[in-house]
């Protein structure tokens, strides 16, 4: 018979929290151990000689934690957790900030399922990595989103790359449009940049914050249509107009 619950010793990605009573907070991260997990931090907002202090928890924050997993669909808790990465930029400069409370909403609105996922894990981890401690980040979350859909199951098919339309439902390049939104023209060939290359190499995709706009609006349709349940962030908006 499986134990009624185990300490656990993981690293994990801060995705949400949300206020529970007056002094409590419900936590939602990605764990390197058991994937998506939600935690209650009773009494974190009230005191402040706790060992979990409020400020471990703001979104995308890499934490290590000592957590008990009772793994019974309800709310867990954490023993100990520290910063494992300490961002220099990510909390402090606007346009970082504004794009990592989208990326959090986004993480939590994709990642559902409670199992280990190391790929996903290591690819969060390296990509905010890479935002916290480079300057030119316009293009960031676009990659970051298009890379995202690797793990998500839905990356683009590049068989027909140079083709003229980019079905968005099907999730493949066609040569003829059909009923399905589809990318072409100058969009298509903004996608098609960001298609194979890394972090490094967005500084060389140039485009006016109109185009870029115009872009990610695809690539969220694109979530819409491949993910259940998925709905445009509600932190869409502020990133539009901190990049305004």
């Amino acid at each position: 018979m499986a134990p009624l619950s185990m300490t656990v010793t993981t690293k994990a990605i801060v995705l949400s929290t949300v206020k529970y009573g007056d002094t409590s907070l419900i936590l939602k991260a990605f764990t390197a151990s058991d994937g998506l997990k939600s935690y209650m931090l009773k009494g974190v907002r009230a005191t402040k000689k706790g060992k979990l202090k409020i400020g471990l928890f703001q979104p995308l924050t890499q934490l290590e934690m000592v957590a008990v997993h009772k793994n019974k669909g309800k709310l867990e808790s954490i023993r100990e957790a520290k910063i494992v990465h300490p961002y220099k930029t990510l909390h402090t400069e606007i346009i970082k900030n504004s794009m990592v409370l989208f990326l959090a909403e986004i993480l939590s609105l994709t990642i559902q399922e409670e199992e280990k996922n190391a790929a996903l894990y290591n690819y969060l981890e390296y990509a905010f990595n890479w935002l916290d401690e480079n300057e030119d980040v316009s293009n960031f979350h676009l990659l970051f989103l298009i890379r995202l859909t690797t793990f998500l199951g839905f990356y683009p098919d590049v068989a027909l790359k140079h083709t003229p339309y980019f079905d968005l439902l099907e999730g493949s390049f066609v040569t003829q449009p059909s009923l399905n939104p589809v990318l072409t023209g100058e969009l298509l060939d903004y996608f098609r940049n960001f298609l194979g290359i890394n972090f490094d190499a967005i500084s060389l995709v140039k485009m006016s914050k109109q185009l870029r706009q115009e872009l990610l609006k695809k690539v969220l349709l694109y979530f819409e249509l491949h993910l259940h349940g998925f709905r445009m962030p509600r932190s869409l908006a502020i990133l539009n107009a901190v990049f305004d």
